[in-house]
């Protein structure tokens, strides 16, 4: 008896390795050499390609495929039918494999539905990709990065609201949680207690 939870129509490929408390959901596919951490949550029709690195905590909604070169850190939020790619220009006839680009995703960040994420960048912690957006860059740890070119538009709070900065002193306090934040230039803010 195993100390996580598949669907009986998903497939996990021998070698691939899962965390306690993890469920699979329907018509989900997990190859080989995989790593998925504890308490994860994979909706319907998910797809995590080999050596890809899931942290714990982290929620794939619905129709996500993870690609080889994907890194998911602790407590990630992947929206419904976002997109990761791994390479940069692709084309049928030519095998690319060894020019797979590393992704990285920061612990605590969020993912919109239907996003783009395209490959060889990071998305610092917490940082939130708004839905629909085409990520190019670094998103820098609690940005907000919204449109197409996504753009950094503002900031958020560890616990996902949005955070408004004083002018004056370039200070803001989450009005849900309460946290404190220094803005310290235009592209990097700091938790301050």
């Amino acid at each position: 008896m195993s100390d996580y939870f598949v669907h009986e129509s998903s497939y996990v490929d021998e070698g691939a390795s899962i965390g306690t408390g993890t469920n699979i959901w329907h018509y989900c596919h997990i190859m080989p050499g995989s790593e998925i951490g504890q308490d994860c949550n994979l909706g319907q029709n998910i797809f995590v390609a080999s050596d890809v690195k899931i942290g714990n905590n982290v929620k794939i909604q619905n129709n996500v495929s993870v690609y080889t070169g994907v890194i998911l850190e602790d407590d990630v939020f992947l929206g419904p039918s976002m997109v990761f790619t791994n390479v940069v220009n692709p084309r049928s006839h030519i095998n690319r494999r060894d020019e797979y680009q590393t992704t990285l995703v920061e612990r605590g960040a969020t993912i919109g539905a239907n996003a783009t994420i395209v490959c060889g960048i990071t998305l610092g912690e917490y940082s939130f990709v708004g839905a629909g957006a085409v990520v190019t860059k670094d998103v820098p740890a609690y940005g907000l990065v919204f449109g197409n070119p996504g753009r950094l538009q503002g900031w958020m709070c560890q616990c996902g609201n949005r955070l408004l900065f004083s002018d004056q002193d370039d200070l803001a306090k989450c009005v849900s949680c309460g946290n404190k934040y220094r803005r310290k230039n235009d592209r990097e803010i700091k938790v301050i207690q």
